[in-house]
Protein backbone atom coordinates (compact mmCIF):
# COMPACT_ATOMS: atom_id res chain seq x y z
CA UNK A 1 0.00 0.00 0.00
CA UNK A 2 0.70 3.33 -0.18
CA UNK A 3 2.04 5.61 2.32
CA UNK A 4 0.10 8.46 2.79
CA UNK A 5 2.00 11.28 3.36
CA UNK A 6 1.75 12.82 6.17
CA UNK A 7 0.94 16.96 6.27
CA UNK A 8 2.89 18.52 8.62
CA UNK A 9 0.85 21.12 10.39
CA UNK A 10 2.55 24.20 11.24
CA UNK A 11 3.18 24.90 15.15
CA UNK A 12 2.54 28.54 16.74
CA UNK A 13 5.19 29.44 18.76
CA UNK A 14 5.26 31.85 21.61
CA UNK A 15 6.12 34.97 19.88
CA UNK A 16 3.66 35.05 17.11
CA UNK A 17 1.05 34.88 19.71
CA UNK A 18 2.63 37.21 22.07
CA UNK A 19 2.59 39.57 18.17
CA UNK A 20 -1.07 38.76 17.39
CA UNK A 21 -2.12 39.77 21.13
CA UNK A 22 -0.14 43.06 20.21
CA UNK A 23 -1.27 43.70 16.61
CA UNK A 24 -5.28 43.22 18.05
CA UNK A 25 -4.48 45.70 20.38
CA UNK A 26 -3.18 48.17 18.13
CA UNK A 27 -6.06 47.57 16.22
CA UNK A 28 -9.01 48.04 18.95
CA UNK A 29 -7.06 50.78 20.22
CA UNK A 30 -6.88 52.39 16.53
CA UNK A 31 -10.79 52.21 15.96
CA UNK A 32 -10.98 53.47 19.71
CA UNK A 33 -8.95 56.20 19.42
CA UNK A 34 -10.85 57.19 15.73
CA UNK A 35 -14.44 57.04 17.35
CA UNK A 36 -13.49 59.70 19.91
CA UNK A 37 -11.99 61.71 16.89
CA UNK A 38 -14.58 61.80 15.25
CA UNK A 39 -16.52 62.27 18.52
CA UNK A 40 -15.10 65.47 19.49
CA UNK A 41 -15.19 67.22 16.04
CA UNK A 42 -18.74 68.74 16.44
CA UNK A 43 -17.48 70.13 19.77
CA UNK A 44 -14.37 71.51 18.30
CA UNK A 45 -16.73 73.43 15.71
CA UNK A 46 -19.10 74.53 18.40
CA UNK A 47 -15.87 75.45 20.38
CA UNK A 48 -14.78 77.50 17.23
CA UNK A 49 -18.11 78.99 16.58
CA UNK A 50 -18.24 80.32 20.51
CA UNK A 51 -14.83 81.75 20.15
CA UNK A 52 -15.97 83.85 17.04
CA UNK A 53 -18.76 84.93 19.11
CA UNK A 54 -17.28 85.75 21.99
CA UNK A 55 -14.75 88.16 19.99
CA UNK A 56 -17.73 89.57 17.74
CA UNK A 57 -19.68 90.51 21.73
CA UNK A 58 -16.07 92.35 22.88
CA UNK A 59 -15.94 94.52 19.76
CA UNK A 60 -19.91 95.33 20.22
CA UNK A 61 -18.93 95.96 23.85
CA UNK A 62 -15.94 98.20 23.26
CA UNK A 63 -17.93 100.16 20.37
CA UNK A 64 -20.74 100.55 23.60
CA UNK A 65 -18.27 102.11 26.23
CA UNK A 66 -16.70 104.44 23.24
CA UNK A 67 -20.34 105.67 22.60
CA UNK A 68 -21.43 105.71 26.28
CA UNK A 69 -18.38 107.73 27.09
CA UNK A 70 -18.51 109.78 23.94
CA UNK A 71 -22.46 110.76 25.69
CA UNK A 72 -20.74 111.75 28.66
CA UNK A 73 -18.36 114.28 27.45
CA UNK A 74 -18.87 118.14 27.80
CA UNK A 75 -19.16 118.22 23.10
CA UNK A 76 -22.50 115.71 23.44
CA UNK A 77 -23.81 117.16 26.01
CA UNK A 78 -23.99 120.74 24.49
CA UNK A 79 -24.42 119.75 20.58
CA UNK A 80 -27.73 117.55 22.04
CA UNK A 81 -28.38 120.59 24.19
CA UNK A 82 -28.36 122.76 21.15
CA UNK A 83 -29.94 120.59 18.39
CA UNK A 84 -32.33 118.54 20.47
CA UNK A 85 -32.77 120.58 23.42
CA UNK A 86 -33.13 123.56 22.24
CA UNK A 87 -31.15 125.59 24.64
CA UNK A 88 -28.89 128.67 24.31
CA UNK A 89 -26.45 129.56 26.61
CA UNK A 90 -26.86 132.67 28.58
CA UNK A 91 -26.29 136.25 26.06
CA UNK A 92 -27.29 133.96 22.69
CA UNK A 93 -30.79 134.67 21.34
CA UNK A 94 -32.86 131.67 20.23
CA UNK A 95 -34.16 132.54 16.44
CA UNK A 96 -37.46 130.62 15.72
CA UNK A 97 -37.97 131.07 11.73
CA UNK A 98 -41.54 132.47 10.76
CA UNK A 99 -43.03 130.49 8.07
CA UNK A 100 -43.65 131.66 4.35
CA UNK A 101 -46.98 131.86 2.49
CA UNK A 102 -45.42 129.03 0.32
CA UNK A 103 -46.31 126.47 3.33
CA UNK A 104 -49.19 124.72 3.00
CA UNK A 105 -50.57 125.14 6.76
CA UNK A 106 -49.31 127.12 9.69
CA UNK A 107 -50.79 127.46 12.93
CA UNK A 108 -52.79 130.85 13.19
CA UNK A 109 -50.45 133.43 15.60
CA UNK A 110 -52.34 136.09 17.45
CA UNK A 111 -51.35 139.74 17.22
CA UNK A 112 -50.48 139.24 21.01
CA UNK A 113 -48.47 136.33 20.77
CA UNK A 114 -46.48 137.96 17.73
CA UNK A 115 -45.96 140.76 20.04
CA UNK A 116 -45.08 139.16 23.26
CA UNK A 117 -42.60 137.24 20.89
CA UNK A 118 -40.91 140.55 19.47
CA UNK A 119 -42.44 140.98 15.86
CA UNK A 120 -43.63 144.21 14.37
CA UNK A 121 -46.08 143.22 12.00
CA UNK A 122 -48.60 139.60 12.18
CA UNK A 123 -49.64 137.88 8.41
CA UNK A 124 -52.09 135.39 9.13
CA UNK A 125 -51.82 132.32 7.05
CA UNK A 126 -54.81 131.07 5.53
CA UNK A 127 -56.03 127.97 7.04
CA UNK A 128 -56.05 124.64 5.95
CA UNK A 129 -58.86 122.89 4.20
CA UNK A 130 -60.50 120.40 5.47
CA UNK A 131 -59.42 116.55 5.13
CA UNK A 132 -62.29 115.73 3.19
CA UNK A 133 -61.77 118.54 0.58
CA UNK A 134 -58.14 117.27 0.15
CA UNK A 135 -59.13 114.04 -0.62
CA UNK A 136 -61.83 114.96 -2.89
CA UNK A 137 -59.31 116.93 -5.13
CA UNK A 138 -57.39 113.61 -5.11
CA UNK A 139 -59.95 111.92 -6.53
CA UNK A 140 -62.46 114.11 -8.86
CA UNK A 141 -61.00 116.63 -11.38
CA UNK A 142 -63.09 119.17 -10.34
CA UNK A 143 -63.55 121.39 -7.35
CA UNK A 144 -65.49 120.13 -3.85
CA UNK A 145 -68.57 121.38 -3.25
CA UNK A 146 -69.46 124.43 -1.58
CA UNK A 147 -71.77 123.54 1.96
CA UNK A 148 -71.31 126.83 3.55
CA UNK A 149 -74.40 128.10 2.48
CA UNK A 150 -76.65 125.16 3.22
Amino acid sequence: MQERTRRSVPRVNGSQVVFAIILAAGMTMAINFSTRISAGQPLQDAYSQVVIEIELLREDQARLVAERDHARSDAYVQRWARDEGKMVRAGEHLVIPVPTRDMLYVAPVTASEASAAGFAEVQTMPRRPPNWMLWWSLFFDHPAPDFSGL
